[in-house]
């Protein structure tokens, strides 16, 4: 499920609200540093017909033509969303572009949220994570606590370490949005408690403003996945919601 357009939507999102989504990726292909067994948007494999990212002129002239538009149209516009077809902070202007986007935001929307989805593999990087400081929403992924696991699961580039990303995060000073996708595969299960143990002990690390467990909820690249329920993944976290972690289920 491939974004079209730089900027799209809104759309109703059950976390964020009216969502307008911004793809600092390729229109017509998918760049990203996971190939996660769940993607809506498919494997990277089928994704590479085009590898052209938009630049920070391009993002703020469309941002600045949606957002008037809705605005004189009357759309409500909750949340300002960097997601789109891959991994957004490896687009090279991401620290200009989450500028830009908060400017326009406070003259159109002032209200709205902005928010990130990105799964934190370059939140290390000093201008990455300032950018990301800035934002209201900074909404970091890990699926697993180990890089051994992770390959079964978000099937990393060369060279993720889950270390090096909970030592990034952990400079958020919990200001931030932790996301952790529960599903069953042939050779993954959120629920194993060599799996879950060992993530609950990073949240308690790193004590994240607010936890997203959801399940998949869209069709996924590899077949046989099996969903969590709502009652399932909140009994599996039970012991986090005993000790007053906010958590989100979806």
């Amino acid at each position: 499920m491939l974004r079209e357009e730089t900027v799209f939507g809104p759309i109703k999102s059950r976390r964020l609200g009216s969502s307008l989504g911004i793809n600092l990726l390729p229109t017509k292909g998918k760049i990203c540093n996971f190939d996660c067994i769940y993607c809506e948007c498919g494997w990277n494999a089928d994704g590479r017909d085009d590898t052209t990212l938009p630049s920070a002129a391009r993002v703020r002239s469309a941002l600045e033509d949606k957002l008037c538009a809705l605005m004189l149209e009357g759309t409500p516009v909750d949340s300002i969303t960097f997601s789109g077809d891959g991994e957004p902070t490896l687009n090279p202007e991401f620290p200009r572009i989450i500028d830009d986007t908060l400017r326009l935001r406070d003259t159109f929307y002032p209200s709205a949220k902005v928010s990130v989805l990105s799964n934190a593999t370059r939140a290390h990087v000093p201008e990455v994570f300032e950018a990301l400081r800035k934002v209201d929403n900074p909404i970091m992924k890990i699926d697993a606590p180990t890089d051994v696991l992770a390959a079964l699961i978000n099937r990393p580039a060369p060279g993720y370490s889950v270390k090096r990303v909970v030592d990034a995060l952990q400079k958020f000073d919990g200001d931030f949005i932790l996301q952790t996708m529960f599903l069953r595969s042939n050779g993954f299960d959120s629920g194993a408690p060599e799996v879950l143990v060992p993530w609950m002990d990073i949240v308690r690390t790193l004590r994240p403003r607010m936890v997203q467990v959801y399940t998949i909820d869209r069709p996924a690249p590899m077949p046989g996945l099996e969903k969590y329920t709502t009652d399932e993944m909140k009994a599996l976290v039970r012991p986090l919601l005993d000790e007053g972690f906010n958590i989100q289920f979806r």
